[in-house]
């Protein structure tokens, strides 16, 4: 029987995938394996194997003990620090007759790396906010000075490997910023940047050796939990809302070819818009499918197994339209501990009573 072992398995970005193989009609056997127990028992893969992280000295061997053992023929990661690490092991895990579907490492490094991502797109010529790399103090005051709107606000994130606004927060207050980075030992690393405007948008796609196979945008309202984070942004939508727009789709594409000249596997890319009503892209989110994959597979477009039937087989899925093939308007809403709903927005307007 085919294997195919997903790494990061019991969390929510790789369940979604999971669930979505799952309903495969191919019905290949699917296998986890993860570096947080606790997850991994919640997990709907048929077995469940222990990891250390991805950034440790262990795991590189705890993996080739897997494949060696299961001998799977795909495998597939989902977060910025395993797909990252895995990557540069892709030789030693195609050895044991494993296929890969990631685009090659140059990317991968770009796209996870804020900053390295933020030059691309500048040189591409792509619309973004103006950022700054924050070395020193020095260079916070000129952040300041420059890059404040209206209300004095700066955005300070991260660059390095990290999802869900890794270290992002808006303040007009100097002092803050520079015990905020301080507190992260984020000096050199931090980046500030022209606020945005809270309003977002995201375009997942899939690529096949520089063809376009499919792509499909998904506007987001709300992150959950965003009330707890210092930035509003914990990288959880709360609902996502299926939409289509050309204007998106062509710095989407644009956004991918800034850092590819041959896009290959997963592109998602996020973007904020400006107050002009641009969107401007924020990140790649490289080689993995968002969290909230399972709204596509459930709404009749399933990512994954686009994906697997790539990978496995070279079968390209038969499409009415490549990009956005779903009705716009669908909605799928999210909580903590809640089975998530899909549902168009007439139905949700009928159900929620005012008096």
């Amino acid at each position: 029987m085919t294997k195919i072992l997903i790494a990061g398995a019991g969390g929510a970005p790789s369940e979604g995938v999971i669930n979505s193989l799952l309903l495969s009609k191919k019905g290949e056997e699917i296998i986890g394996m993860g570096s947080e127990p606790s997850d991994l028992v919640l997990s709907n893969a048929k077995r469940k194997y222990y990891v250390p992280y991805a950034n440790t000295q262990e795991y590189k061997d705890a993996l080739l003990k897997i494949l060696n053992k299961e001998k799977p023929d795909l495998i597939h990661f989902q977060n910025d620090l395993e797909v990252f690490h895995a990557s540069l092991l892709r030789d030693e895990i195609h050895k044991t007759g494993c296929k890969t579907f990631m685009p090659e490492h140059s990317v991968i490094d770009t796209c996870v790396n804020k900053w390295k991502s933020y030059l691309a797109f500048k040189s591409a010529g792509v619309k973004v906010p103006v950022n700054m790399l924050i070395n020193n103090e020095e260079d916070l005051k000129e952040a300041f000075s420059k890059l404040s709107d209206s209300n004095g606000n700066v955005w300070f994130r991260a660059s390095s490997i990290g999802g869900g606004g890794k270290g992002s927060i808006p303040t007009n207050d100097y002092q803050l910023a520079k015990c905020w980075i301080d507190r992260a030992n984020g000096w050199g690393d931090f980046i500030a940047a022209q606020m945005l405007t809270p309003e977002t948008v995201t375009w997942l796609s899939i690529w096949y050796e520089g063809e376009l196979v499919v792509a499909q945008t998904r506007k987001r309202t709300g992150w959950i939990h965003g009330n707890r984070s210092a930035s509003g942004v914990t990288g959880v939508t709360k609902v996502g809302t299926t939409c289509s727009d050309e204007l998106v789709n062509k710095i989407a594409i644009d956004t991918i070819k800034a850092v590819s000249d041959k896009p290959h596997g997963i592109f998602g890319v996020d973007m904020a818009y400006d107050k002009e009503g641009i969107p401007n892209p924020t990140e790649i989110n490289i080689s993995r499918f968002f969290t909230t994959v399972l709204f596509f597979t459930q709404a009749g477009l399933n990512m994954p197994e686009i994906f697997k039937d790539l990978a496995l087989y070279q079968e390209f899925p038969t499409l009415k339209n490549k990009i956005n093939p779903l009705e716009d308007g669908l909605l799928w809403l999210r909580g903590m501990d809640t089975k998530p709903r899909l549902m168009r927005a007439e139905d949700f307007e009928k159900e929620v009573l005012y008096l």
